[in-house]
């Protein structure tokens, strides 16, 4: 592991630097504390693990910290539906709710400080967001740089606004360089995301060995999944894409040895919102980078199946579904504190799909991000919605919206991987257009954060948030107990009419569930080859209900409005 490490030490910074900057590490191991329990082997990834994906003030009750209020909802009204929190950005920040990071090392006291992580954690595996990208404009390590500290001069990229950077990937339409005084003048500096995020120089070893530390220390304050957030974009080399250059390959590589030596119980799950063959690239030969990466194209191809009422382009794109080794696992989902990306959909549906999913997002309350194209164009690149309100037609009885979205949950909890659930999903939340007119910033549609009282009244008395609340919880209940549903149960792609979307799980003891989805809002008569020999009583895992095969193993089955079944 030692020479494994040095070598890529070597790959990144040269090899007269390797073994020098691997000393340096050791100190950094040798300084760390693991937490208590923490220690030991791998940790296994299995169907009880659910990530619950929360902002550190998404409840408030208008007196005490988010985390204490958080902590009281969760532990009297979700219990062990999930395991995991994903806890996004708790840092003092200065914009993009969190993820423009002022101080990485301090959990921000308003939200309840370091100690109210420690709680959560006593009940909960955590997951924190390693933001390696950029920092806020405001940190410390920007405001030295600035001030001409000789020790921060490095770390950030300043770059001739002349140079040719036209080959640079971009997933937003700002500028790329911004313009910023210091104490030596004005310098244009890279800011890849917004002006207010500066992006870190790893070409400078000293910006790569403080991101290890700052990953060391958030496993001593009790994190067990670290999100490596943006990391496609961290290696700079004008000239270039500037997006998955084999540099960021090695720190990911680097990190999960790091990982594996000293923390082995700690996953890692990288971000990575781009096309499919793109995004499983950062899971390596399936044990040497991440463990798990988000399924990107899931949300906008079931969105698709759905508005279109056709799954072909769904079962087309999950039937060639690979991992490269069994400790490689999807993050599977539907929504999350961001839009919902269409560049994943990339070649996966025709170019006039994609336009109608704009065209619908616009129609039914959203906005949609565009980025900036090497050639100047620009094109969408995701849909700043809420999932329910995309679902959701016109018009239409709210038992049939509620219905199509708690279809599209099903789809994710079945599919192969770790589900990760965003509160508002879990909620029954719509559109905050009210977010969106008072702050102007696409992403706050789908950002609202909660009255606790409030939203503990409607989960009583409000049928959506009830309904939506309550089956979902049902549905993390039964899948956490079916080891069909662990990440490395088989999974295979039923062939049916178009209308219908079914997907076969087989876990321990070749125990079955087949999940059957009717996409359409119509009735649908449909008939499935089981995979079973001779006649069988089938359950549905969410209903109860009996369903019986035919003597050639075959299953006939009229499926409601948006029914799914789960059938063991």
């Amino acid at each position: 592991m030692t020479d494994t490490m040095i070598d890529m030490l070597g790959g990144l910074y040269g090899r007269e630097r390797a073994a020098p900057l691997y000393r340096r590490l050791e100190k950094l191991f040798a300084g760390f504390h693991r937490r208590p329990g923490g220690a030991g082997g791998r940790y296994a990834l299995t169907e009880k693990d659910a990530v619950l994906i929360v902002y550190p003030d998404q409840l408030n009750d208008g007196e005490k910290p988010g985390f204490e209020v958080m902590e009281r909802f969760l532990l009297s009204y979700v219990r062990d539906a999930v395991n995991t929190l994903h806890i996004l950005p708790f840092f003092p920040y200065s914009s993009d709710d969190g993820f423009s990071i002022i101080d990485y090392r301090e959990a921000d006291r308003a939200y309840g400080g370091w100690e109210g992580i420690r709680r959560l954690g006593k009940r909960y595996r955590l997951m924190f967001d390693a933001v390696l990208n950029h920092v806020s404009a405001k940190s410390g390590w920007f405001e030295e740089f600035c001030a001409g500290n000789e020790e921060f001069a490095s770390y950030f990229i300043t770059c001739d606004p002349d140079a040719d950077l036209s080959a640079v990937v971009r997933p937003r339409s700002s500028p790329l360089l911004t313009p910023f005084s210091t104490s030596r003048g004005e310098k244009r500096l890279w800011t890849t995301f917004s002006a207010d995020q500066i992006d870190l120089n790893y070409r400078n070893p000293d910006v790569f060995l403080r991101m290890v530390e700052i990953m060391l220390f958030y496993i001593s304050r009790g994190a067990a999944v670290i999100r490596l957030d943006a990391v496609a974009y961290i290696w700079k080399e004008p000239g270039t894409s500037c997006i998955h250059l084999p540099q960021v390959h090695l720190i990911v590589k680097l990190f999960r040895l790091i990982l594996d030596r000293i923390a082995p119980h700690v996953v890692l799950i990288t971000e990575t919102n781009v096309p499919h063959r793109e995004n499983i690239s950062y899971l390596g030969n399936g044990n040497d980078e991440a463990q798990m990466v988000y399924q990107f194209p899931l949300p906008p191809l079931i969105a698709h199946a759905l508005l279109w009422e056709d799954s072909r382009f769904l079962a087309g794109w999950a039937g060639g579904l690979d991992l490269p080794g069994t400790d490689a696992a999807f993050f599977n989902f539907t929504a999350s504190h961001d839009g919902i990306g269409v560049r994943p959909l990339a070649g996966l549906v025709p170019e006039k799909d994609i336009d109608g999913l704009v065209a619908l997002t616009k129609q039914r309350g959203g906005t949609v991000s565009y980025k900036t194209n090497s050639d100047g164009s620009r094109s969408p690149y995701e849909l700043n919605i809420n999932y329910m309100s995309l679902l959701e037609k016109p018009g239409e009885p709210e038992e049939a919206a509620v219905r199509r979205f708690l279809l599209s949950q099903s789809i994710m909890l079945a599919f192969p991987g770790v589900p990760g659930i965003y509160f508002h999903s879990l909620a029954g939340s719509i559109n905050d257009s009210a977010a969106l007119t008072e702050t102007g910033i696409p992403r706050s549609i789908n950002r609202e954060k909660l009255s606790v009282d409030r939203l503990v009244r409607e989960l009583n008395e409000n049928r959506r948030r009830k309904t939506v609340f309550s089956c979902y919880k049902k549905m993390l209940s039964i899948r956490r107990n079916e080891t069909a549903f662990s990440p490395r149960a088989p999974f295979e792609v039923m062939h049916t009419n178009g209308a219908v979307f079914a997907i076969r799980r087989t876990g321990e003891n070749g125990h079955r569930v087949i999940a059957v989805h009717n996409m359409s809002s119509g009735i649908t008569e449909i008939r499935l080859v089981s995979g079973l020999q001779g006649k069988h009583r089938l359950r549905d895992l969410l209903t109860r209900k009996i369903f019986e095969t035919a003597g050639d193993g075959c299953l006939s089955l009229t499926l409601g409005p948006n029914e799914f079944l789960w059938l063991k």
